[in-house]
């Protein structure tokens, strides 16, 4: 745990520090200095009064009157200001006794030279000039001892300088050098990519609120970073989201569009939806004009609960609903993927059912083009014909008339009334109008025409799907339907007639035409007559075969059985 100080207030102390170090070092010698001033006068001028000592014993011994003036100037040496500085306090207490003892034997010594006694002033003159000698010695090594204090202090002051300037290189150099060394290594690691770094720990204030600032820069870069790079990898997942989806959506239109466009390719198709999405149920439901529906749903099945809520995609186009896609999934639906995968359906059935309805109206047209051939050339024919037998029936001479020539008359009459007969019903049903490729409509419209011409109540039950019938094979039907209509309404001279159109368990169309007429007793004599041969003809285009049985309680069953064109919904 640190204790944080300020770096810039130990910077200051330790050049404070430094600064006094140096000024005290400064004061000292300039103390030191001051003291020493004087010291060599002081030397001289006690080295002078030695020499002033032997003068005055020459002027004692010559009784010369300038004495006096002698021991003035050596009084004025020994009062002078160098010697007087011996007196201070900072002056060696020896050598303040030493300079005491020589004032003190100058008085005697002064007497002597006063009185003219110079055997006396000549006996003590040596021991008053060792006296001033050991003042000398005494002031000498005063002024070396100041001298070697000065030399001392000055060494002191240089030591303890190096050693705080080292100190302070190594406090430098631990204390602020290397944290800044690690902040220049995490801010280089920081600027290669890497901020997950982690910063020195510093005592100081400045250097902990520069690496908090650049801790906390790198841990905002990283966040950035960090956000930066999962919307990278968001933006990427999406992208290849999408271009799955869009290559999903291509597959499934290249293999709806390959080939003509059956439930099997529907139901392949929300199969792969299922197992791409990872539904639990999915059906498509397709709505025909009649409100009958056709459920087409994929592998897996769909639940028969009905509580349980599923989410429906409308295949509309325009105005018109097709039927929708129904989805069960306990995860978020794809939205956009179903809409597109809905709107692709409705084209693609839409696509479809226009071909169908192309078709239809091109056979629609092609047979309205051979009925109009038929009417202006065998229809004109037959009825050429006709006249012609009725003129040429009054026109024979009467010696020409017997009856094998009336009955072949007759016959040949009777023979081109049928054809004429057979020919209009024919153009009939080849001029049969079917606005939409719906054989429920078209045999409606059919039936209705047929009603109109006879008072027999018929009925229609139609129970199969669009999907199993081709716009070919719907004039065949209709054709073979009307043929066993009329034959019934002609022969049979029924009450009732119901048309059965459906899809049996073993997967194969049955169309039962049935009456509550006289039978079939009459249809091997009269076959040609009733068009069986035609029937099982267009039976045969079907690859199917038609039947004709007796009912139970009377009447007929024209039944006819093919194959769909393809495979039955399961369910």
């Amino acid at each position: 745990m640190f204790t944080r100080g300020s770096l810039t207030s130990t910077i200051l102390g330790l050049m404070l520090f430094l600064i006094l170090l140096s000024s005290s070092l400064a004061v000292f010698s300039i103390v030191n200095l001051t003291f020493s001033l004087d010291d060599a006068k002081g030397i001289n001028a006690s080295g002078s009064m030695r020499m002033q000592s032997y003068r005055l014993l020459l002027f004692t011994n010559a009784g010369s009157i300038n004495a006096q003036e002698k021991i003035t100037e050596f009084e004025n040496t020994l009062n002078s200001e160098p010697l007087k500085r011996t007196l201070a306090w900072y002056s060696p207490q020896e050598l303040t006794d030493q300079y005491l003892q020589v004032i003190d034997k100058w008085q005697v010594m002064r007497a002597y030279v006063e009185a003219g006694d110079a055997r006396l002033y000549s006996a003590s003159l040596k021991d008053f000039v060792d006296t001033i000698d050991t003042l000398v010695l005494k002031m000498e090594l005063f002024a070396a001892y100041k001298l070697k204090l000065l030399v001392i202090g000055q060494i002191i002051g240089l030591v303890i300088l190096l050693a705080v300037a080292i100190m302070a290189v190594v406090f430098t150099r631990k204390r602020v050098v290397r944290p800044l060394q690690l902040l220049m290594d995490s801010a280089s690691t920081i600027s290669k990519g890497n901020f997950k770094v982690k910063m020195p720990k510093t005592e100081y204030i400045e250097l902990t609120s520069l690496g908090n600032a650049l801790q906390k820069t790198a841990s905002e870069l990283a966040d950035l970073y960090e956000d930066l790079e999962g919307q990278v990898n968001d933006k990427t997942l999406a992208l290849t989201r999408a271009n799955n989806e869009l290559k999903f959506l291509y597959d499934n239109l290249v293999m709806l569009h390959a080939d003509k466009l059956d439930y099997k390719a529907l139901q392949s198709a929300i199969n792969q939806l299922k197992y791409y999405e990872g539904l639990d149920f999915i059906r498509l439901v397709i709505k025909h004009e009649d409100d009958s529906c056709d459920v087409i749903k994929a592998e897996g099945g769909w639940p028969e609960e009905n509580n349980i809520s599923s989410v429906q995609f409308p295949l509309n186009i325009e105005e018109t609903q097709l039927g929708y896609l129904d989805v069960i999934s306990a995860k978020h639906l794809n939205q956009q993927l179903f809409e597109n995968f809905a709107m692709m359906l409705t084209r693609s059935i839409t696509i479809h059912n226009a071909t169908e309805q192309r078709q239809q109206m091109a056979l629609m047209e092609e047979r309205a083009v051979i009925a109009r051939e038929l009417h202006d050339s065998i229809g004109q024919l037959l009825s050429f014909l006709k006249i012609q037998v009725s003129l040429l029936k009054k026109s024979l001479h009467e010696s020409c008339r017997s009856p094998e020539v009336e009955g072949q008359l007759l016959e040949i009459n009777e023979g081109v009334s049928t054809a004429y007969v057979q020919l209009r019903e024919l153009l009939s049903t080849f001029r049969l109008t079917i606005k939409e490729p719906n054989l429920n409509q078209a045999i409606e419209v059919m039936l209705d025409q047929l009603r109109q011409q006879s008072d027999v109540d018929i009925k229609l039950n139609y129970k199969l799907s669009a999907h199993l019938l081709e716009a070919k094979q719907h004039i065949h039907i209709l054709q073979l339907i009307r043929e066993a209509t009329l034959n019934a309404i002609k022969h049979a001279k029924p009450a009732h007639i119901v048309v059965d159109c459906q899809l049996t368990n073993s997967a194969m169309i049955t169309i039962a035409i049935c009456d509550d007429g006289i039978g079939v007793s009459h249809l091997q004599e009269r076959d040609q007559h009733f068009g069986i041969g035609i029937m099982h003809e267009r039976a045969n285009k079907l690859h199917g075969v038609v039947t004709f049985e007796s009912n139970l309680h009377g009447g007929t069953t024209v039944t006819l059985s093919f194959p769909p064109q393809q495979e039955p919904l399961n369910g």
